[in-house]
């Protein structure tokens, strides 16, 4: 299943919207972080960096062809040999990773799905005890110049909301990234 309508732009304008190295930084993407998995990659617009920042594999999820492509392109430009990418599709068929086997998760401008619980189920399970999930999202105060319709974007109580709901503990602080995004770090406990 394809996320409702997000009016995705082309490459180069889609990646003057953030400084993906501090939109890592800012939601605690560090190098402490074995394996990582980046729900939605796109172009590789946050693959590539965070793929560079851990010690292990970073799976690349993506229903799109398209788009998976031009990540594997980039991929073999950089050099990096810890860059899994793969089309799958997450709501239907989850990731396909052992459960507990991941230390971050990325959810990036992706939560306007339909089904956000199944993505944050999905999480949960993957996750290993004590690790995160970072959510960034475009905000849904304000109008800005891309991004899914205003009346379809999650609200910062919506995300910890479903994240209870998934089983995920919501942290207390929502960041203002640039000047269209927030962003949040929900954490699996452990079990």
């Amino acid at each position: 299943m394809k996320l409702r309508e997000s009016g995705m732009p082309d490459e180069h304008a889609w990646e003057g919207f953030f400084d993906a190295e501090e939109v890592l930084m800012r939601l605690d993407f560090g190098s402490g972080i074995i394996d990582a998995v980046d729900y939605g990659c796109g172009y590789g617009t946050f693959s590539i960096p965070a793929a560079k920042r851990i010690r292990g594999l970073l799976h690349a999820f993506d229903i799109d062809p398209d788009m998976l492509d031009r990540c594997r392109k980039q991929a073999r430009s950089e050099g990096l040999a810890n860059l899994r990418i793969v089309e799958r599709d997450l709501f239907h068929d989850g990731t396909g990773l052992p459960d507990r086997s991941i230390d971050y998760v990325l959810l990036f401008n992706i939560l306007h799905a339909e089904e956000p619980l199944c993505l944050l189920r999905e999480c949960r399970r993957i996750l290993r005890d004590g690790t995160r999930v970072g959510v960034l999202h475009w905000r849904s105060d304000i109008p800005t110049p891309r991004g899914p319709d205003l009346s379809i974007r999650p609200r910062p109580g919506q995300i910890r909301d479903w994240a209870r709901e998934a089983g995920l503990t919501p942290g207390n602080t929502v960041k203002t990234i640039g000047a269209y995004h927030f962003g949040m770090i929900l954490e699996k406990r452990n079990d």
